[in-house]
């Protein structure tokens, strides 16, 4: 028979969160069997029971027990002092070979190599692929951005990122945009690829019916789409889309349609319609 230990004071977060170590695939062992002992020494299991179930030691659990009890769940992933595995490279050097990565570039080369920085802070190409990866270095690739040459550019873009954060009451922001160029295919299966002893194969009934501009308006707070297919994408289609967007919003709600810098959202046709309809706002 065994003796009934002393049943460890536990909260429900600290069930909740040791119970969540023991779900999760990604949880180290030495975590996993620490939660294991806890869990069970909270329900007043006898510690010999509590070595047998988890092959730990009485010495180790009355150990892990008093570390919980003093230092709570913090405790059991706090390596003491004088514990664990020295480390080999000092900290400084680590962090010289971020500050090089960043900041300077090779002699003779356009970026560093993980075994020429290797070389010049005298450790394994190996440490430096690992200092990579924990930072997300990536010297080798090369990303390009460009500035928009617009003058009003930062007010416009105060401007939409308000309304998509901050949309205004009694008023319904739509993001408007159009493909242009969709197949319109009338096929009751889509078409099977070309491969290896087979040529490319469709169904008896595949047809063309042309192009196809798709015009559609996001509601930004309830996401649903006000979407329309017209044949062709010039400025009077767009006009049109913009009389949909307004038929089918509630006359007491004003209208902020979001698009880009295309051509026909700035015709003059369409900038007389905005006009006689203050209830729609254009922002580009």
């Amino acid at each position: 028979m065994f003796k009934s230990a002393l049943a460890i004071e536990i909260t429900e977060e600290q069930k909740a969160e040791l119970n969540r170590w023991l779900r999760a695939p990604s949880t180290p062992q030495g975590m996993a069997w620490k939660a294991t002992v806890i869990l069970l020494a909270s329900e007043g299991v006898p510690n010999n029971r509590i070595s047998a179930k988890t092959a730990v030691s009485r010495p180790t659990i009355l150990l892990w027990r008093k570390r919980f009890k003093k230092g709570g769940i913090k405790a059991l992933t706090t390596i003491e002092k004088g514990r664990g595995r020295k480390p080999i490279i000092p900290a400084t050097k680590l962090e010289q070979i971020v500050r090089d990565t960043l900041e300077t570039k090779p002699e003779n080369a356009t970026h560093w190599s993980t075994r020429t920085m290797g070389k010049r802070h005298g450790v394994s190409h190996t440490v430096v692929q690992d200092v990579w990866a924990a930072h997300n270095l990536k010297p080798h690739l090369v990303k390009t951005f460009k500035l928009s040459n617009d003058r009003h550019f930062v007010e416009k873009l105060n401007d939409v990122v308000g309304l998509y954060l901050n949309p205004p009451e009694h008023a319904l922001v739509f993001c408007v945009d159009e493909k242009s160029q969709i197949q319109a295919l009338d096929r009751t299966q889509a078409s099977l690829p070309l491969k290896k002893g087979r040529a490319g194969t469709m169904t008896h009934d595949y047809k063309r019916n042309g192009t196809t501009t798709l015009f559609a308006a996001l509601d930004v707070l309830k996401g649903h789409v006000i979407g329309q297919c017209m044949k062709r994408h010039r400025h009077q289609e767009f006009l049109r889309f913009l009389k949909t967007i307004k038929s089918c919003v509630p006359k007491h709600l004003d209208i902020h349609c979001i698009v880009d810098n295309y051509g026909t959202h700035k015709k003059q046709e369409v900038k007389d319609w905005l006009e006689k309809n203050p209830c729609v706002k254009h922002h580009t």
